[in-house]
C-alpha cells in the first residue's frame, strides 16, 4: 500500500507486478497517478488479460479479490472475460424484469375511464366531434363503469348498466351506448396493452341489447303529425301568442314557445331539413330574392368527405316565414342568434323546448333546473318532436304523389348506386323546386282550414 502511495508521474508506463498474475500499468492522466490492475491467464494456449480495477478509484484489496476470483474460474474451466460479460448481462436483464413487472402492473390496473379517454381521442370520429358519444359515456357510462379494470370488466357490469337507462325510461340512448361501447371494446381487442387484458374476450359480445329492451321497443320512429295535429299547432301557437306577455308575468319565467322557435317549426315542415341544420343559419345563407335558403356542407350530417353544399328552393309558405324571423333577428349575422354569447343558438335548444311542453311523456325524477315543463304542446296520445315535423312533411310529399327520389333529394338523402354518383350528375333543382313548392301550398291550406285548396295537382315527375 505505502509503495502504491509512493508512486510518482514519473513512472507513467511502468509496470508493477503484485504477484500471482496480477500487475499493474501506472497511468498518468491530468497530473493525477493511477494504476490499471490486469490479470494475466492462458486461456487455450494464448496468454489473456482480466480487468481487475484501477487504483485508487478500487481498494488494493478489491482488485486482489477481484484477481483470486478470475483465477477460481480458470481453473473451474471458465473464462472470467466472457463470466463478466455473463454477470452485466444478468444484471440488466434483472433490471428490464423489475421494469417489465412495473408495467404489468400499471397495465393491469387500467380502468374502462382510461380506455375510454385513449379511444374518444385516437379511437373515434364522428361528425359532430363525439360530442353526442362525451356526453353519453359522461352522462351514464363512466360514472358506474368509471373504476373497473379492464381486464375484470364482465357482460355482467354491462348489463346492470343497460337495463338502469333503460329503466329510467330511456331505451333509445340505451341501445345507443351498448353500441358505442360495443365499438371502443372491438376496437381495444385489436391494441396493445388493452388486447391483453381481455385475453378472456370482449364482455360487449356476450350482451345482445335486443333481449333487454321492452317488448315491441323499436328505435325506428313513425311518429307523424295527421292534418288535424297540424292544424292544433297552430292553433296552439296562436292562443300562446296572444298570451305570452300576460302569463309571462303572472309568471314570471317563459311559459310557451317563442316566436322564433314557432318559425323553427313550421320551417322543419316545410323544407324537410334537420332543427339542428336550421338553427345553424346565417342570414347571409338566405336570399330572399332568388328564394332560397343555402346550408354549408359543413352545417350538414354525413360522414367527413361526404358532406356537400345544400340549397333549398324556398315555397310562398317557408319564404314567408324567413321573412317573418328577419323582422325578429334580422340585426343579427344569425337567423336564430344566441342570447348570451356569439353564434347560434345551440342546436338542441327547440327540441328541449318541445320535449318540456310536453311532460307528461317524460319519466323524469325532478324539475330541470330553469326549464318550462308544461303539458301545452301536446298533440295526442304520442310525444312529438321536431325531428318528426321532417317526416310528416315528407309523407304529405308522398302523398302529392311527388316521387320518391325527389323527396330523398329534397331530404338531403343519397340515392343512387355509387357509379350513378360518379357519373349522373343532374340535382334535379327543378323538380325540387316544385316539390317544395307544392308541400307549400299544401300547408298553407291546411293551416287555412280551405279544403278546396288542399286539392293539389300531383307531380308527375320521373327519375332514371
Amino acid at each position: 500500500m505505502k509503495e502504491l502511495n509512493a508512486i510518482r508521474a514519473e513512472w507513467k508506463g511502468d509496470t508493477l507486478n503484485d504477484g500471482g498474475g496480477l500487475s499493474g500499468e501506472v497511468r498518468v492522466n491530468s497530473g493525477s497517478v493511477s494504476v490499471v490492475f490486469r490479470y494475466a491467464f492462458k486461456w487455450q494456449g494464448k496468454v489473456a488479460w482480466h480487468y481487475c480495477g484501477t487504483y485508487p478509484a478500487v481498494d488494493i484489496a478489491v482488485v486482489r479479490e477481484e484477481r483470486d476470483k478470475a483465477r477460481d474460474l480458470v481453473k473451474s474451466g471458465v473464462d472470467p472475460r466472457s463470466h463478466k460479460v455473463a454477470v452485466k448481462i444478468e444484471a440488466q436483464a434483472a433490471v428490464l424484469e423489475i421494469i417489465r413487472v412495473d408495467e404489468q402492473k400499471r397495465t393491469e390496473a387500467l380502468t374502462f375511464s382510461d380506455l375510454y379517454g385513449i379511444w374518444i381521442e385516437d379511437g373515434v370520429s364522428r361528425s359532430d366531434g363525439n360530442k353526442y358519444i362525451r356526453q353519453s359515456f359522461g352522462k351514464h357510462a363512466i360514472p358506474v363503469l368509471r373504476d373497473i379494470k379492464v381486464q375484470h370488466l364482465t357482460e355482467n357490469h354491462l348489463r346492470d348498466l343497460y337495463r338502469r337507462i333503460i329503466a329510467a325510461g330511456k331505451t333509445a340512448t340505451a341501445v345507443e351506448l351498448s353500441k358505442d361501447i360495443g365499438q371502443m371494446l372491438r376496437w381495444a381487442e385489436k391494441r396493445k396493452p388493452w388486447r391483453a387484458l381481455m385475453i378472456d374476450g370482449n364482455p360487449a359480445e356476450l350482451v345482445d341489447i335486443k333481449q333487454l329492451v321492452p317488448k315491441g321497443y323499436t328505435k325506428e320512429r313513425k311518429r307523424q303529425l295527421s292534418i288535424e295535429e297540424i292544424i292544433q299547432l297552430k292553433r296552439m301557437f296562436n292562443a300562446t301568442t296572444q298570451n305570452y306577455a300576460s302569463d309571462s308575468r303572472k309568471h314570471g319565467v317563459e311559459c310557451v314557445l317563442k316566436k322564433e322557435s314557432q318559425i323553427a317549426l313550421w320551417l322543419c315542415l316545410g323544407t324537410l331539413y334537420r332543427i339542428g341544420e336550421l338553427l345553424k343559419t346565417e342570414w347571409k345563407h338566405v336570399n330572399f330574392e332568388q328564394r332560397t335558403w343555402f346550408i354549408p356542407a359543413a352545417n350538414t350530417k354525413g360522414e367527413h368527405g361526404r358532406k356537400h353544399d345544400q340549397l333549398i328552393y324556398l315555397s310562398e309558405f317557408t319564404l314567408d316565414q324567413f321573412k317573418q324571423l328577419h323582422s325578429l333577428t334580422g340585426d343579427s349575422n344569425w337567423a336564430f342568434p344566441a342570447r348570451n354569447k356569439e353564434g347560434h343558438v345551440c342546436e338542441k335548444t327547440v327540441s328541449k323546448q318541445v320535449g318540456d311542453r310536453q311532460v307528461k311523456f317524460k319519466q323524469r325524477s325532478r324539475k330541470l333546473k330553469c326549464r318550462v315543463e308544461n303539458n301545452s304542446l301536446v298533440l295526442g296520445d304520442e310525444e312529438w318532436t321536431p325531428h318528426d315535423l321532417r317526416r310528416t312533411g315528407s309523407t304529405l310529399m308522398q302523398k302529392l304523389k311527388i316521387n320518391r327520389d325527389i323527396i330523398n333529394l329534397c331530404q338531403n338523402h343519397v340515392i343512387g348506386s355509387r357509379v350513378d354518383r360518379v357519373y349522373l350528375l343532374d340535382e334535379y333543382s327543378d323538380e325540387k323546386r316544385e316539390a317544395w313548392e307544392m308541400l307549400g301550398d299544401r300547408l298553407e291550406a291546411i293551416l287555412r282550414g280551405d279544403e278546396n285548396d288542399m286539392k293539389v295537382i300531383p307531380l308527375h315527375v320521373q327519375v332514371a
